[in-house]
C-alpha cells in the first residue's frame, strides 16, 4: 500500500505543518539590506582573540611543514580513541561508518571540518558532512579544523556564504554553529563544562 504524504513526513516536517495550518496572520520579514554588521580590519586577529577568550578554547596555529595529527596527539595525548572522517586525519572511528550514534559517546575527541568562522563571537559553522552528527556533540573533545581564509567578521557575511553556497547541504540538510566548548551556569550559578556536548575545543587554524 502506498504512504500518504503525512506518513512519510518527518517530526520536523509535522511540527512545521501543524504551526503553519494555525497561522491566523502573517507578516513580511524586514528587509536586512541596510544591515550590514560590524566589520574589522583584521578578522583573523578578531577571530584568534574570541576564540581563547569569550569562546574559551584553545587555539593552535598551524604552519607549513607541521602535521595535523602531531599537533592532535599533542594537544590530547591521553585520547585513546578518535572519530573523524575528515580526510587525511587519523581516527579510529569513522562516523560515516558507524550505524548508532550512542557508539560516539565513547569518543574521546572527534576532529570536525569547519567551513566559516566568524570573529565578532568565534563561532565556526560546521555544516553535516558525516553520517552521524552526533559526533559534532557528542565526544568529550572536540579538534575543529579551519583555515584562515574561511575566517568572515560577522554573522551576516557568514549566512550570505551559506545561503551562496549549495554544497553545504548536498547530502544532509543540517549544519550547526559551534564556539568553544559546552557550558551552562543555570544551577546555582556554577559554571559547569560539557553540560550539553564537549567538555574542551581545540581550533586549528591553517593557512
Amino acid at each position: 500500500m502506498e504512504r500518504t504524504q503525512q506518513e512519510i513526513m518527518n517530526s520536523k516536517d509535522k511540527i512545521l505543518a501543524a504551526l503553519r495550518q494555525n497561522v491566523r496572520e502573517t507578516y513580511d520579514m524586514p528587509e536586512l539590506d541596510a544591515l550590514e554588521g560590524i566589520s574589522y580590519p583584521d578578522p583573523v586577529a578578531q577571530f584568534i582573540q574570541k576564540t581563547t577568550t569569550t569562546a574559551g578554547a584553545r587555539l593552535i596555529e598551524m604552519h607549513a611543514g607541521d602535521d595535523v595529527n602531531s599537533l592532535i596527539r599533542q594537544a590530547y595525548p591521553e585520547a585513546r580513541l578518535l572519530a573523524s572522517n575528515v580526510p587525511g586525519v587519523e581516527a579510529q572511528m569513522n562516523p560515516d561508518t558507524v550505524s548508532d550514534a550512542r557508539e560516539l559517546m565513547q569518543v574521546d575527541v572527534g576532529i570536525l571540518q569547519g567551513h566559516i568562522g566568524v570573529a565578532e563571537n568565534a563561532c565556526i559553522w560546521i555544516p553535516q558532512t558525516m553520517r552521524q552528527k552526533a559526533v559534532c556533540f557528542a565526544p568529550q573533545q572536540l579538534v575543529i579544523l579551519l583555515r584562515r581564509e574561511d575566517i568572515v567578521s560577522n554573522m551576516h557575511q557568514a549566512y550570505e556564504r551559506i545561503r551562496l553556497s549549495s554544497e553545504y547541504f548536498r547530502d544532509y540538510p543540517f549544519g550547526t554553529f559551534i564556539s568553544g566548548p559546552s557550558k551552562t551556569a543555570d544551577i546555582e550559578s556554577a559554571l559547569v563544562y560539557g553540560a550539553q556536548a564537549a567538555r574542551a575545543v581545540t581550533v586549528i587554524l591553517s593557512d
